[in-house]
């Protein structure tokens, strides 16, 4: 078989943290003869060469290219695409790990759809990844009609005849952004790109050492020539117009004005963010037309118009205001409605621990900024608009899971309102999702283990994320349960975590919170009646769930298991079983069996009741912890060996010491 991926790893000192890298490539689902992993040891003085070799001697599809040291990652990708053997080249990094379906997908979703560019859906461990990009698939996507822009670094694949056709190579030498500069010519000289969010396919890790190379600080003055660098290629392959200004704007946004806001700003060394600063300004004085910035959202265009102004103390003075503006959440409604979660809260921004507010002049909704008068009217003057677009402020709901990070967004139907406040309002986003945990992975079903819920809002050029559940009512806390989903099912559990109280989802038995919703029954709820047994379960079912009761002779110590079922009834659901005779004299143990989809096997949780039966087999329901327990053999006495009497033990003393 020809090789359809040749995967490029540049390789430098990672240590440990290459084995999750190693692990996930020999877990692709594409067949070894189908796939290759090209390492290139750029100098590494770690044991990761002597990892690698032994590596390529146990998989004849694991190769290794040792080199001396270049510096960066650009000379490495290079030796990597001249040594690839497969029709795709996909760059990953050796402290990065990939899903493992990721090189089929993305290889059968790049040819489906004749693309040059297959860019598979990312997670970030610690690291920001793109987001808006992956709502959707997009099969024909360009830098027109999607945002591509937004992801520039290189984790893609691209097709190795259409990166060789136009000479297509990272810049090489210690040097930042040479990815930005590739990803931006392959983005504008191909003929098709595609984009596939619906399965996970990269995950882009944060070392716990923090010492990626993307993480540390960097020279504005070499930073800010690379970037040009980038700037350059989309000059060489666009017009003048609205695209080159679109694109011009991502650089603007991300690496010139997000950097100066807020506590990003702040958290910097007076000297180091001046020098910053100062870099900044050259390119946007240099290369940013009005046309760039008037891309951006209010906040954003302001601080572009304070760069250009050169009103340093005033770009400081808006940074230290919005430090302290956070989204926060009410938590309304919580519950189950035809298979599905349905999430109902509310959300707004505030600043100082107080609602943001907004005012109203001439028509239109302006920010409440931390200026006087003629500070804001000068920034008018710069050409920033301090307009509040609120109208365009939306909330979203995504879920994450914790293991991976992977993230998914769920539907929102959205309602604003203006409530009225000393002459200015407030901006309330009233929301409503609903989360299926059938489709909320982009269609598929969402995997076992803990998914967090977060909600975001997007406004004003403010986009900012916190948990959900903390403040909520106490109707919420009242209605939270789980309920049986899918097929095969497992159970789906909203649980509180500790100790902020947010609210999760346990898929498939990540955790023990069942237990805790069934430690409520008492022997008053449940009743026993000709043999057969009805408990009440904190549990949601639209229709009857097949389940299983194991009942276990608390004196005998033997185990029988039968069928139950599990019905609907007020709120929550009445589990009933038939059960077979019953021990006279003895006592039974109860534990609710439930459906597990990753252990093929029913999870049990003991009930915090059992049943007691007398010698002519009437019963009570009384708590497990009044149930007979079987009585532990007492250990077997031990004999201490007979002490002689003291006169003879004396006597036998003497006549030791007289023989000698």
């Amino acid at each position: 078989m020809s090789v359809k991926v040749s995967v490029v790893i540049p390789v430098y000192n990672p240590g440990p943290y290459i084995e999750d890298c190693i692990s996930s490539l020999l877990r692709q689902s594409l067949p070894d003869d189908a796939y290759e992993a090209i390492f290139v040891n750029d100098g590494s003085t770690d044991e990761t060469p002597a990892r690698l070799d032994r590596l390529a001697a146990e998989h004849p599809h694991m190769h290794v290219i040792h080199q001396e040291p270049s510096g960066w990652s650009g000379k490495p990708r290079n030796v990597g695409i001249a040594a690839a053997q497969g029709e795709f080249v996909m760059f990953v990094d050796n402290d990065d790990w990939l899903g493992d379906e990721a090189l089929e997908r993305m290889y059968e979703y790049g040819v489906a759809n004749d693309a040059d560019v297959i860019v598979g859906k990312m997670a970030g461990k610690g690291r920001p990844v793109p987001l808006e990009l992956f709502r959707v698939n997009r099969p024909r996507a360009s830098v027109d009609n999607a945002p591509l822009i937004d992801s520039l670094t290189p984790h893609k694949m691209f097709r190795k005849s259409f990166l060789d056709s136009h000479d297509i190579r990272f810049k090489e030498g210690r040097r930042r952004l040479e990815d930005h500069v590739f990803v931006a010519e392959t983005y504008l000289l191909a003929s098709n790109i595609a984009v596939l969010s619906d399965y996970l396919c990269y995950y882009h890790v944060k070392r716990e050492d923090a010492s990626n190379a993307g993480f540390q600080r960097f020279d504005p003055v070499g930073y800010f020539a690379n970037l040009r660098e980038a700037l350059d290629v989309v000059e060489r392959n666009t017009e003048p117009g609205a695209l080159r200004d679109k694109l011009y704007r991502r650089w603007l946004r991300n690496e010139m004005v997000e950097r100066l806001r807020g506590r990003r700003l702040l958290a910097l060394p007076e000297d180091y963010r001046r020098e910053l600063y100062d870099e900044i300004r050259k390119v946007v004085v240099e290369r940013m037309g009005p046309g760039v910035a008037a891309g951006l959202a209010p906040t954003q265009q302001i601080v572009a118009a304070l760069i250009v102004a050169d009103r340093f103390a005033d770009l400081e003075e808006l940074a230290r205001w919005e430090a302290e503006i956070k989204p926060t959440a009410w938590l309304e409604s919580l519950g189950w409605e035809a298979g599905a979660l349905r999430i109902g809260f509310t959300a707004e921004y505030e600043v100082n621990g107080s609602p943001i507010t907004f005012r109203t002049e001439d028509g239109e909704d302006r920010l409440g900024l931390p200026f006087p008068a003629e500070t804001v009217a000068e920034i008018r003057e710069l050409g920033a608009s301090t307009a509040a677009p609120v109208d365009r402020a939306k909330v979203d709901l995504v879920v994450r899971e914790r293991a991976t990070a992977a993230e998914f967004y769920q539907p929102v139907e959205l309602t604003r309102e203006r409530v009225a406040e000393d002459g200015a309002f407030r901006l309330l986003l009233h929301a409503e999702s609903v989360v299926d945990p059938e489709i909320a992975a982009n269609r598929a079903p969402l995997g076992p283990g803990i998914w967090d819920i977060h909600f975001r809002i997007s406004a004003c050029g403010w986009t900012k994320e916190a948990r959900l559940g903390a403040v909520r009512g106490e109707n919420v806390d009242a209605a939270r349960q789980g309920a049986l989903s899918g097929a095969p099912r497992r159970l789906v559990l909203p649980y509180w975590t500790e100790p902020h109280g947010n609210v999760s989802l346990d898929v498939d038995h990540a955790t023990s919170r069942f237990d805790r919703d069934v430690a409520d029954i008492t022997p008053t709820d449940v009743t026993y009646d000709a043999g057969t047994l009805a408990v009440p379960v904190r549990l949601h079912t639209a229709d009857p769930q097949d389940v299983r009761l194991r009942l276990t002779d608390t004196v005998a110590g033997g185990k029988t298991e039968t069928p139950a079922t599990l019905v609907a009834k007020g709120d929550a659901s009445l589990l009933t079983a038939e059960l077979p005779a019953p021990p006279t004299g003895r006592a039974w143990r109860l534990e609710l069996g439930l459906p597990s989809a990753k252990r093929g096997a029913p999870r049990w949780t003991a009930l915090p009741v059992g049943l007691k039966f007398t010698e002519d087999g009437a019963a009570t329901v009384v708590a497990a912890s009044a149930l007979p327990r079987k009585k532990k053999a007492a250990p077997a006495a031990t004999v201490a060996p007979a002490k002689r009497p003291l006169l003879r033990r004396v006597l036998g003393r003497v006549r030791r010491s007289l023989s000698r």
